[in-house]
């Protein structure tokens, strides 16, 4: 199994690339009509995700809420299946019946991709407490937004993980809009971390454009739970450059505060640490690049030629068809 020490940065760096150039095509691909319903763009928030998964375990648990492009991708969903999901193909990763918000992919370990705010954080404690009542060592990292605090699920869902010392990272990546509305205007609270104490459950504050702070303070949280499972809380503060969904124009913030963040790119840092420490050349990095580019073009091309869901299979999954005993 592959653990965080033996995944290389400059590997991660390129994984940051794909889901940025991944979620570029899916905007282009949104705005030619090619995907239909809601569509929400992981931009900016790329070491976030590659930062939690270059810090656990390939079988550890992830699941997340509906901004899960970069959560499949970082898990190792093909490009191909995650645009052929927007497509609403028969060959995406939920077979064409989930769309953007519903990324799944059981064999890499990644359980959604959930709609309903804060809904899919029980899902999490459910998934913990398998894990520790199989005597398992994994721990499953439940990332959702600012705005899932303050939904009741979540509450209660935290009050049985703190119970029952589940093996749980609790990581709210912490954007600061809940769809249009400011954090300090939608939470009582200075810092989401102090959600929390609550509960009597640890919780720190990462900077989430810091790849490598990311990377490490999940890793020793991490290593803490499978030495004795307890659960812990990351409030992960981060950025996404653009609107809510698609059909977002982000008017409620002025484009000093944007670019004052863009300045601050997760992947302009991580590759100036990596020039600077030798790691890394700019042809290198352009190479990278054009990898990336190439992929996510590939993927469009790929959704557009795979099948159509037949229409028979549209009620398919509705209930579970097999042997009850």
């Amino acid at each position: 199994m592959q653990r965080a020490e033996q995944r290389d940065e400059v590997e991660m760096l390129a994984l940051m690339l794909l889901i940025r150039r991944f979620e570029e095509r899916a905007s282009q691909q949104y705005q030619a009509q090619k995907i239909g319903g809601f569509c929400h763009l992981y931009i900016g928030q790329e070491a976030v995700v590659v930062g939690a998964v270059a810090a656990v375990r390939d079988d550890d648990y992830i699941i997340t809420a509906y901004r899960d492009h970069g959560h499949a991708l970082a898990r190792g969903t093909s490009a191909n299946a995650c645009m052929a999901e927007l497509f609403g193909k028969a060959t995406g990763c939920s077979q064409g019946l989930g769309g953007s918000m519903h990324f799944f992919d059981k064999k890499n370990h990644m359980y959604g991709g959930h709609a309903i705010v804060g809904a899919h954080v029980p899902l999490a404690a459910g998934l913990a407490f398998a894990s520790k009542y199989r005597d398992e060592d994994r721990v499953t990292l439940c990332f959702f937004g600012d705005g899932a605090i303050n939904q009741g699920s979540f509450h209660e869902a935290l009050n049985l993980i703190a119970l029952y010392r589940l093996p749980v990272i609790l990581i709210c990546e912490n954007n600061l809009f809940a769809m249009g509305t400011s954090v300090k205007r939608s939470t009582s609270l200075k810092q989401i971390v102090d959600r929390a104490e609550g509960y009597d459950i640890p919780g720190e504050i990462v900077d989430g454009m810091n790849f490598r702070e990311v990377r490490d303070k999940i890793a020793e949280v991490a290593a803490s739970i499978r030495k004795d499972p307890h659960p812990a809380f990351l409030e992960v503060r981060t950025y996404r450059y653009r609107g809510h969904s698609m059909s977002d124009p982000a008017s409620y913030r002025t484009k000093d505060e944007l670019e004052k963040y863009r300045l601050d790119d997760p992947i302009i840092r991580l590759r100036a640490q990596l020039t600077r420490e030798g790691k890394l050349t700019n042809e290198q990095f352009d190479a990278l690049d054009k990898k990336a580019k190439q992929a996510a073009l590939e993927s469009v091309k790929f959704a557009e030629q795979s099948p159509e869901l037949p229409v028979e299979d549209v009620y398919k999954y509705v209930y579970y068809e097999g042997n009850s005993s």
